[in-house]
């Protein structure tokens, strides 16, 4: 804890040195404490200057996301981030919840990993999780609420996202339904959201979120496959972002998320993301097994149905598959 203090304490004094009675006194521990602090800092990569009579500054902060750094950049939360657990490298996080989950890992326990090698995206499909370039974050679930409750609950998590790359990076993405964001025509997050129900009972065990940004991946990062469709925060802004600074918001944003759902105050979030839909008001084609139909894109339910207007004036509410949006992610037909 008092690493993590000591670090809140540097990245506060902007670069100015800091002396290390003051630090003792702010946190109320022993100068020896703080020196252990600073040199466990320096081990976890953070360059940190001392000068005599002066005490401490912090010129070089590493692009982790440890948990240290995390928490440096972490306000106060009611239930998400409580326990948070930092990976370098993991199959997937939404994978590692799931086996926490089963052996009882607290409500909100939220998992960060710097890199995955089985990232999971919607319908089976790979999610890119390069090391040291994106957020790759899932947070643990267990609302007492009936799973219907649920059914809009990725896309409420896409406006908390959104929120939280606002609040770091200085823009903010659209939604393309049901829940990707976003930057620039191209895909800057994706979400998927996993659900255990009991067998017999049909009641809700856990919900996991599982969240995916593109902090500085560039065009070689994604390959020729993707990088079309595909783009990332640095791309689109021409500005580095800390990945440690974007996870803390999206921790806080999800924390606000969770307890907007416990308290059934979930409006602000359908008029968010009412207003960030850019799939509202569009041509879209709907991509079946077999089918390829073009219709108007109306609006969304309040269970983020998208509701469409086909070729025959008649209309309909779509809640599964998938749609490709005229100017997106290449579709141009």
């Amino acid at each position: 804890m008092s690493k993590q203090s000591v670090l809140r304490l540097l990245q506060a004094s902007a670069g100015q040195f800091v002396s290390g009675e003051g630090i003792s006194s702010e946190l109320g521990i022993t100068r020896a404490a703080v020196w252990k602090a600073v040199d466990a800092l320096r081990r976890d990569g953070y360059e940190i200057e001392a000068r005599k009579s002066q005490g401490y500054r912090l010129t070089v902060a590493p692009d982790r996301l440890s948990e240290t750094e995390i928490r440096a950049c972490l306000g106060e939360t009611k239930l998400v981030g409580r326990k948070l657990v930092c990976f370098d490298r993991i199959d997937s996080t939404n994978a590692w919840l799931k086996r926490a989950a089963s052996e009882g890992v607290a409500d909100g326990t939220v998992a960060v990993a710097d890199e995955q090698t089985a990232g999971k995206g919607r319908r089976g499909r790979g999610f890119l999780s390069p090391p040291g370039k994106g957020v790759f974050l899932s947070v643990l679930m267990r609302p007492p609420v009936e799973p219907t409750r649920l059914l809009p609950i990725t896309g409420f998590g896409a406006v908390a996202v959104c929120n939280a790359v606002e609040r770091t990076a200085g823009v903010r993405p659209q939604i393309k339904w049901a829940n990707d964001l976003v930057l620039g025509g191209k895909k800057l997050c994706g979400i998927l959201t996993e659900l255990s129900m009991e067998g017999e009972s049909g009641a809700l065990q856990y919900a996991i979120m599982g969240i995916g940004v593109n902090v500085s991946h560039t065009a070689a990062d994604f390959g020729p496959e993707l990088a079309n469709i595909a783009t990332s925060l640095t791309a689109e802004t021409g500005q580095s972002v800390s990945r440690a600074a974007l996870a803390a918001a999206m921790i806080e944003e999800l924390d606000a998320l969770y307890m907007a759902l416990l308290r059934h105050r979930m409006q602000p979030y359908l008029d968010a993301y009412r207003r960030d839909c850019l799939t509202i008001g569009r041509e879209v084609q709907l991509l079946w097994e077999d089918v390829h139909e073009k219709v108007l894109a109306t609006g969304v339910d309040d269970e983020l149905g998208l509701q469409v207007t086909r070729q025959n004036g008649t209309q309909e509410t779509i809640r599964t598959g998938e749609v490709s949006v005229r100017g997106l992610y290449g579709y141009v037909e």
